[in-house]
């Protein structure tokens, strides 16, 4: 006979996974808007991953001002 198993899965549960998965992805390519702001397109776990895809994307985009950056959070910065 076929058992229903529903799982929920709670907030802190959601929150914890979230925080764990942010803290992997440190490497960021962005793009340079004209206000000198930047908009990420992309995060990485590794710095050559990051390398290896922005060579890509400037190959199909050779326009695009694109840089590599360590995307830490606010609150790890302010020590």
């Amino acid at each position: 006979m076929p058992q229903t198993t529903d799982y929920i899965q709670s907030n802190s549960d959601t929150q914890s996974t979230n925080g764990y998965k942010t803290r992997l992805n440190k490497w960021a390519i962005a793009r340079m808007l004209p206000d000198m702001t930047r908009e990420v397109v992309a995060r990485f776990r590794s710095r050559s991953d990051a390398d290896g895809h922005m060579q890509l994307l400037l190959r199909r985009t050779p326009g695009e001002t694109l840089m590599i950056v360590f995307d830490c959070p606010k609150e790890e910065a302010a020590v």
